[in-house]
């Protein structure tokens, strides 16, 4: 899961984060950072996903087990 953070991490543009929160959350977050993360799902964890699959975890923490549930 580290790694993943790490990717994270640099996508959204911040040291360290509170995995409790939602993508929205983010004052760096916007529609650029969604394609990133969408990006990045499909070249590194061959996951496929939708702005509004991004927008309903219920947080970073929720995200970051599903990919790695799901990863190929």
């Amino acid at each position: 899961m580290e790694e993943l953070i790490e990717k994270l991490e640099q996508i959204l543009e911040v040291k360290k984060f509170d995995l409790s929160k939602k993508f929205q959350e983010f004052e760096e977050w916007d529609s650029l950072t969604s394609l990133s993360i969408i990006a990045m799902l499909d070249s590194d964890y061959k996951i496929t996903a939708t702005h509004k699959q991004l927008a309903d975890f219920s947080s970073v923490e929720e995200f970051c087990k599903f990919v790695l549930k799901n990863e190929n």
